[in-house]
């Protein structure tokens, strides 16, 4: 008994190293600029935020460059304020014009450019979010921004690789990714998520009432055990008082 309780608490140790571990690289691996939500629709428009964390244990972010998609135009981006921050939002021509709602818009926004006043830098173990409105996004698979995080110390962090081929995020410099899902209604659902989430939920379902079935078998052969015992001791007393001699 000793030696089972030893070897299931050295193995829940490895276990929670294990899990330790694995959160531990997820986290090293998400510690870059990222836009959430990751996935929004075509046609529409969406709010998104760049999440800016700052990774330098003695300098703060106090600039962020966030580029747009040459090759998925934007008509329409609007910035949410952020205190201690100004942004500025350049523009650039483009041809053919691009048709929103019916008209034509030959201008679109290039690049957004945060700056932090004197004491909003983002500091070391901290993180801080620029939220923005755009649309109507294109119908394409995703849209890469690229990315340049500036330091207090003049450090700059450069996220402009976009995924590999495969979809892949890259080793070394992520761009932030949005993934463009089918506009809702165009015979595709508007986002993956309820269809993954029913999944574990029938699944479970499917285990309780498994579990609730095996319980209630057990229940009742324990009854119907019990059950038969005792017919067969009253069986067994009655043969008793039968066989036995009369009294003299």
């Amino acid at each position: 008994m000793i030696r089972h309780r030893r070897a299931a608490r050295a193995a829940a140790l490895v276990l929670g190293a294990a899990v330790v571990g694995v959160f531990g690289l997820a986290s090293s691996a998400a510690a870059h600029v990222t836009v959430n939500p990751r996935e929004a629709n075509q046609g529409g428009y969406g709010r998104v935020a760049f999440r800016v964390p700052t990774e330098s244990d003695t300098a703060s972010t106090v600039k962020l460059e966030v580029t747009f998609p040459d090759d998925a135009p934007l008509a329409s981006v609007s910035t949410m304020p952020v205190p201690g921050w100004t942004a500025a939002v350049e523009k650039r021509k483009v041809d053919p014009p691009v048709e929103v709602h019916g008209s034509q818009v030959g201008e679109v926004v290039s690049k957004i450019t945060w700056t932090a006043s004197a004491d909003a830098g983002i500091k070391p173990g901290e993180f801080q979010e620029f939220p923005v409105s755009m649309g109507p996004l294109p119908e394409a698979d995703q849209l890469v921004f690229r990315v340049l995080q500036h330091y207090s110390d003049g450090k700059t962090a450069r996220w402009i690789e976009p995924p590999a081929a495969d979809g892949s995020e890259p080793e070394n410099d992520p761009a932030p990714v949005l993934k463009l899902l089918p506009a809702a209604g165009a015979g595709a659902p508007a986002t993956s998520g309820p269809a993954v989430a029913k999944q574990p939920a029938a699944s479970s379902s499917n285990e309780d009432g498994a579990d609730s079935a095996a319980l209630a078998l057990g229940i009742a052969g324990l009854v119907a055990g019990l059950a038969g015992l005792t017919l067969g001791g009253l069986a067994f007393a009655r043969t008793r008082r039968q066989a036995a001699p009369p009294a003299a």
